[in-house]
């Protein structure tokens, strides 16, 4: 009697157990991925808000340029090293103690575009001699957009 091959792939009630297995797996994880991605997005949204108001209240308190910048996943704080000063050298501690906030995955982007420079007097302007206030939007993929005022140095 000639032996038989084992037959190779799979059956039909088998591929439909699998289907239905990752159907069901599709529907419990997807939401809670969705959730984790929202809040990995409201974290940074928090972090980028809470290094404005540090470069506000530091500007302010210290009486001293702060400048921050916007980049597409990052916001750096700088400290001008005297009084007066028109641009910003030396490093300044974000709100994690780190030099920058930095994301991974979230963008953000500044509207319109440059360097915030918050003055001694808490407003906050688009140039270092501070001349110049203005509203800006800073735009976080996924969030709500971030304001600031520049006459008055709020950020919403």
């Amino acid at each position: 009697m000639p032996v038989q091959a084992p037959s190779r792939g799979f059956t039909m009630p088998e591929l439909i157990a699998v289907i239905l297995i990752i159907s069901v797996l599709a529907v419990v994880a997807l939401p809670r991925l969705d959730a984790a991605l929202l809040l990995r997005t409201d974290t940074y949204r928090d972090q980028v808000v809470s290094a404005l108001r540090l470069a506000q209240h530091t500007a302010v308190s210290h009486r001293r340029l702060v400048c921050v910048q916007i980049a597409s996943q990052s916001v750096t704080l700088q400290i001008a090293p005297a009084q007066p000063a028109t641009s910003c050298s030396a490093t300044l501690a974000g709100a994690t103690g780190g030099a920058q906030v930095v994301s991974q995955g979230t963008t953000s982007t500044l509207s319109p575009s440059g360097t915030l420079y918050f003055q001694p007097s808490g407003r906050v302007t688009s140039d270092g001699a501070g001349v110049t206030a203005g509203l800006w939007s800073v735009a976080i993929s996924g969030g709500t957009a971030i304001t600031v005022t520049g006459e008055t140095g709020h950020v919403d």
